[in-house]
């Protein structure tokens, strides 16, 4: 049962590591991006603002789903009242931002 759990525990911890590094990731490129632009002192700055916004905001919305499944498969493992609660307040608050983050991609 131990080497299950730790198996459990290195898949949430796996999957909350990729979740990081996707928006690090993003948050990279879309910083050297905008640091292009401001360089290069771009006529029509508001476009290439949302266009860096909408790959930033694809990166986050990733992450996302990879935090909330790494929550729901460290839950196996302590499935009590308290941790069902506490994911399904994690699930909803970040199930939340992604919706709104789709939408606003979606939007523009």
């Amino acid at each position: 049962m131990d080497t299950f759990h730790n198996f459990i525990n290195a898949v949430s911890f796996s999957l909350n590591i990729i979740g990081a590094l996707i928006t690090i990731w993003g948050i990279i490129i879309s910083l050297f991006e905008f640091i292009r632009k401001e360089i290069a002192k771009k006529e029509d700055c508001l476009k290439c603002n949302e266009i860096i916004r909408i790959k930033l905001g694809s990166y986050l919305v990733l992450a996302l789903e990879f935090f909330i499944a790494g929550d729901i498969i460290k839950t196996i493992i302590t499935p009590s009242w308290e941790g069902l609660g506490i994911l399904g307040a994690i699930v909803v608050i970040r199930t939340i931002l992604s919706y709104f983050l789709t939408k606003d991609l979606k939007k523009i």
